[in-house]
């Protein structure tokens, strides 16, 4: 894990464009010789900034026109810088641990100091400087040892005993230490502590020491009191004071992840008079139970020179609760390292449900993707060559065809399709072939049905995808219900995709997104943009997409053309200015640390940041509470995750539901799950002791693998071969329950080609079947078999459903263009259709199309006042719209003007500017004076 956040905070600074802060770039360092009134140094970490006194993120003051220093020294091998916000100043970035930076400036404003890198401010990297008048540094008042029997507690430990405590377990049998460096903690900690003595439970040497200290009763004679703790952010390690009558924790307080003692002040005013005691606590060993997690050596708690105060001292270093994001205890691992037999064993699926162990070593070893054939067949890549890249045609990966025979769950039968390819993520089978994303290639192989051999050598479709990170290449192919193959790709691997020979004009880049390729018109197009490394991808029964991604905020429904929040980098069109966030209420991590913080802590939230596959179950077995429900499998917390999305406005909002089940197994790394026809789901394992990618192909485990099956009692194994299906049996199976024979029948038909019985069937469906999802189906079908006309789909443009209404819009602008009639009806929906759905599909339409193709629309959906609060279409109307500047400079303003959807005008108006020209410069200055004197509040 380690290495992968190494290796994540490398990457992330790719993105980080020092022009941002311009010609105040600074990158002083020690050979700044000049004189400062105000030097700071502070340590960066990703749990903030820490001044030598060891406060998280002071405040660093200043009189005005104090020249200033801060200075940062990398406390971490980690990706670290110092900016301050107003003044626009940034360091040079640090990677390496102990090297250090600067920034100077004039103290004129008080502003805000942070990290620029991508994450690090939301995890705590931020504090603030303040410019002040007079003194900048305060006073504080003087405090007393409180009293029992007129004597003074032993509560600073000056007397080198324990007297006035008393002592549980192992952690204080030997406590007090009276040197800085420690000896129980590592040499380069400051404890910094008061007098001759301080307590700790066992520093960073002793940390899986456990035990209790509780003093004696005493009265609250003064109304405040603070003491000095450091030691573990952890939940089991902490200092309470109790209420000696009602034993009632009225204050407690953990470390804060750091060796320095730091004041902490209590409020006791409500307890005068009353008898407290102080319970210092650590329950925490630290040891983890996952091989490559290294011990907490946090797991101790510090103490010293427990005070009352007549009033609230001031302390500059202050530790504050909001200042500690305190983790919970480390998850509890019951098993690793299990055989495919004990891990089918160890996990708890819903009661109704079992899990089968089909395959296992050494019949199967590292799956990394899978499909399903028409004849309920596993076609499943072996990924032997991954991490690294073989040279050309020295590859090792396979493909095998696994078949369970007679319905008892495990796959008896097993092929050898192909040997000898390299870096193969991602498989999908159909249309007479073989289809694989093996970067830099996506590559077609025909299929001989009779022998299940390839008919002829791997054709390279298309080349250009990147491999600078091997665990975030093309991957999860899958057949749309247009027809399309959809795939996804991750955000540190840059891809310039196009046919082999192509020049760069002629290629698309990519490097996070939705992608898809038509299997006979052999075009290659973004379906969207952003997100993070997502690896599964499923379409719902609306023929909605929704990925599951990591790191950042885990679930979005995709949208045509849209662009979504991205874990680093920046969008291709640098006049985005915003980007769509996650459809998803929740985040499966606990804290306010990171992502990353929440690893293997986080089982109550789901179990961690870190997902693989995506499935939208449409089977018709499983019980009903299931259909239509995401589907994913988090890596860290090695379980089965499940979202439920609902409508909300022009798309939907997903919330957390329990999870399906616990593999309870830390080795368990599902990465991808299909449902077959009998309605039962597939899924392979990975299964290696190490999570997480790294480049060093020594850290993976080469020889193990799994496949299980997860089945209802409900599910009814049947014996499948959809190829042998006629025509008309096909067209049936597009209303079958299970949405397994609906795909698996579409793609047969498409590849079967057009056929004018068929589409009399279809379109029978279409006007009669009362279901929208059925006839959606038969659209589909029609449009992938080639059965549609213009006329058609202008007649399905005032359909009583939305659906079908959006459908229609999306398949009339599949070729990048529509007809003069169409465009007319668009304009026309976009002024009085009441959908949110249709205004947005419409906006999907206007970005695949000329722009100035798209005035009429956009005037009239911009002025949608009942969609300023949806999650998508502001911002998916400023895509549509932002081409519009360099069309019609005047226009484009004045279409902004009218908008009622919010920053629609800011944007245009911060798009205008950016052209730069002199006529653009003034329809931007004449247009500023005219909206000057009037009132625009409703933008």
């Amino acid at each position: 894990m380690y290495a992968l956040r190494i290796l994540f905070l490398v990457l992330t600074t790719i993105y980080l464009a020092p022009a941002t802060y311009g010609a105040a770039l600074q990158t002083n360092s020690a050979q700044d010789n000049a004189k400062y009134d105000r030097d700071y140094a502070l340590e960066a970490t990703m749990l903030g900034y820490f001044g030598k006194d060891g406060a998280r993120n002071p405040t660093l003051k200043a009189n005005k026109g104090d020249r200033v220093r801060i200075t940062i020294t990398n406390g971490e091998q980690m990706t670290h810088d110092i900016a301050l916000e107003k003044l626009g100043i940034k360091s040079k970035t640090l990677q390496e641990k102990g090297t250090s930076t600067s920034i100077t400036f004039v103290a004129q404003q008080s502003d805000t100091y942070f990290c620029t890198v991508p994450g690090h401010r939301a995890a705590g990297m931020v504090g603030s400087f303040e410019v002040v008048e007079g003194a900048v540094l305060g006073t504080s008042v003087a405090g007393q040892l409180p009293m029992k029997n007129e004597q003074p507690l032993n509560l600073d430990f000056e007397s080198g005993t324990l007297k006035d405590w008393t002592a549980t377990g192992d952690a204080f049998a030997k406590p007090l230490i009276s040197q800085d460096p420690s000896p129980v903690h590592e040499k380069d900690m400051k404890i910094g502590f008061e007098g001759k003595q301080f307590l700790s439970s066992g520093g960073t040497t002793n940390y899986k020491l456990t035990g209790t200290l509780t003093s004696v009763p005493f009265k609250v004679t003064q109304p405040f009191a603070a003491f000095r703790v450091s030691g573990g952010a952890l939940q089991d390690t902490r200092v309470e004071l109790v209420r000696a009558d009602t034993d009632q924790v009225i204050f407690h307080i953990t470390g804060n992840g750091r060796a320095t003692l730091l004041p902490v002040v209590v409020d006791l005013q409500p307890h005068l008079n009353k008898d407290i005691f102080i319970r210092i606590v650590d329950n925490e060993t630290g040891i983890s139970q996952i091989p490559y997690i290294k011990n907490d050596i946090w797991a101790h708690i510090n103490f010293d020179d427990f005070r009352f105060y007549p009033s609230r001292p001031n302390f500059p270093n202050e530790l504050k609760q909001s200042d500690i994001i305190v983790l919970p205890p480390l998850d509890p691992v019951l098993n690793a390292g299990l055989s495919g037999v004990e891990a089918a064993k160890a996990m708890t699926p819903p009661k109704g449900f079992k899990v089968t162990l089909a395959a296992a070593e050494p019949d199967v070893v590292r799956p990394v993707s899978f499909t399903i054939d028409a004849k309920g067949r596993l076609w499943v890549v072996e990924a032997h060559t991954y991490p690294t890249p073989a040279p050309e045609g020295q590859g090792k990966d396979r493909i095998l065809i696994m078949e369970d025979t007679n319905g008892d769950g495990t796959l008896d039968s097993r092929k050898v399709f192909m040997e000898g390819l390299n870096l193969v993520s991602g498989i999908e089978v159909g249309m007479g072939g073989v289809w694989l994303g093996a970067a830099p290639y996506l590559l077609y192989i025909p299929v001989d049905d009779k022998t299940d051999k390839p008919a002829g050598p791997p054709q390279k479709l298309l080349d250009g995808w990147g491999t600078q990170d091997t665990h975030e290449v093309l991957n999860s192919l899958r057949w749309g219900p247009d027809g399309w193959l959809y795939g996804t790709h991750g955000v540190f691997t840059h891809s310039n995709v196009g046919k082999p020979g192509a020049t760069d004009a002629q290629r698309t880049k990519i490097n996070a997104g939705v992608w898809r390729y038509h299997p006979t018109r052999h075009t290659f197009e973004i379906f969207a943009e952003g997100s993070s490394n997502p690896w599964g991808i499923d379409f719902n029964d609306y023929g909605h997409p929704f990925i599951t991604v990591c790191v950042i905020p885990h679930m979005y429904h995709v949208i045509q053309g849209a662009r979504y929040k991205r874990q680093a980098g920046k969008h291709f069109n640098p006049y985005t200015y915003d980007d769509i966030k996650t459809h998803a209420d929740h985040v499966h991590w606990v804290g306010e640390r990171g992502p990353h913080a929440g690893n293997f802590r986080s089982a109550s939230a789901g179990g961690g940041h870190a997902h693989a596959g995506a499935m939208i179950y449409l089977g018709n077995s499983w019980p009903q509470e299931y259909r239509n429900q995401i589907f994913m499998n988090n890596i860290n917390g090695a379980r089965m995750n499940i979202d439920n999305p609902t409508r909300a406005g022009s798309g939907y909002t997903v919330t957390h539901r329990p999870d399906f089940m616990a593999m309870n197994d830390s080795w368990s790394q599902w990465l991808n799950f299909k449902y077959d026809a009998s309605g039962s789901v597939w899924a392979i394992d990975w299964y290696d002791k190490n999570q997480c990618h790294s480049p060093n192909p020594d850290v993976h485990d080469k020889t193990m693998g799994r496949i299980f099956r997860i089945s209802h009692e409900n599910d009814k194994w049947a014996k499948v071969d959809l190829t042998k299906a006629t025509d008309q049996q096909l067209v049936n199976y597009q209303l079958h329950p299970n949405e397994w024979y609906v795909r698996q029948a579409r793609t047969i038909l498409q590849e079967r080609g057009p056929n004018k019985k068929v589409h009399a069937a279809l379109k029978n469906i279409l006007a009669k079947n009362p279901d929208a999802t059925r006839k959606l189906r038969a659209l589909w079908t029609l449009h992938v078999t080639q059965g549609l006309t213009d006329k058609d789909l202008n007649s399905l443009l005032t359909h009583d459903n939305e659906y079908v209404r959006s459908w229609a819009i999306q398949l009339m602008a599949e070729d990048n263009s529509v007809s003069p009639e169409a465009l007319k009806r668009f304009a026309s929906m976009a002024q009085k259709d009441n959908s949110a759905l249709v205004r947005l599909y419409l906006t999907s339409a206007m970005l695949r199309l000329e722009p100035g193709q798209r005035w009429e629309v956009m005037e009239a959906l911009v002025q949608k006042g009942q969609d300023k609060d949806d999650h998508n279409l502001p911002l998916m109307a400023w895509y549509a719209a932002e081409p519009l500047a360099t069309v019609d400079v005047k226009r484009a303003l004045q279409l902004a003007e009218k908008a009622k959807l919010p920053n629609i005008l800011t944007y245009m108006k911060q798009r205008v500017e950016a052209i730069g020209t002199d006529e653009a410069k003034k329809a931007l200055s004449d247009f500023n004076a005219r909206l000057g004197m009037m009132d625009h509040s409703g933008h």
